[in-house]
């Protein structure tokens, strides 16, 4: 798809003029919510989807004001190789859970950690989205943290797991406004690291 849809306006006093955009990577199982979150960041509304093929690619104004390139990486099986490919320079990662379907967490669990460790997402932070909080039997945030064990990550890998519902939008901006801030924390901390050099 790679559509290039109309940027929303910015309006919030998190704007940092001179920032450039940052470029954020979707991933996760297939069927977890990925392209709906986008859309939903997107249009501001629930965009039923079919599954992704390859990737779809928007530029998002979000309520910070920062402007964001968001890549959203299909995730069957035979796309998952891809996923590297696509976090080349990324600033944040966006890993999409389907909290209601617990018998993938395993799967969801090992695809996490092997992102994690690869030398493209070193230290990069990530956005755990726990998606479909809407639907009965959904894991909390909580259980979902615990299920991918992300107490196993590297110490210093910002991390931050989010409940959220592509359905109606809750809990997609206060996750966003945290990886934001794990960004700008990143980028403060390489900042102390050179100046000491």
């Amino acid at each position: 798809m790679g559509n290039q849809l109309s940027e929303r306006a910015p309006g919030s006093p998190y704007f940092l003029p001179g920032l450039q955009t940052l470029h954020i990577v979707v991933i996760g199982l297939d069927s977890a919510g990925k392209t709906s979150l986008l859309y939903r960041l997107k249009l501001s509304d629930f965009v039923d989807t079919i599954p992704t093929k390859g990737f779809n690619m928007e530029r998002v104004r979000l309520s910070g004001g920062c402007l964001y390139q968001v890549w959203d990486v299909g995730g069957q099986d035979k796309l998952r190789p891809l996923w590297k490919s696509y976090a080349r320079r990324m600033d944040g990662l966006v890993f999409v859970v389907d909290a209601a379907d617990l018998e993938r967490m395993e799967e969801a669990r090992a695809e996490l950690h092997r992102m994690a460790r690869s030398p493209e997402s070193q230290r990069v932070p990530i956005l755990l989205l726990a998606n479909k909080q809407d639907l009965p039997g959904a894991l909390t945030p909580a259980q979902v943290e615990k299920a991918l064990a992300l107490h196993e990550l590297s110490p210093s890998t910002l991390h931050h797991t989010q409940g959220c519902s592509a359905l109606d939008g809750v809990g997609l901006q206060p996750g966003l406004d945290m990886l934001h801030d794990m960004i700008l924390q990143r980028r403060r901390t390489q900042r102390q690291s050179r100046k000491k050099r």
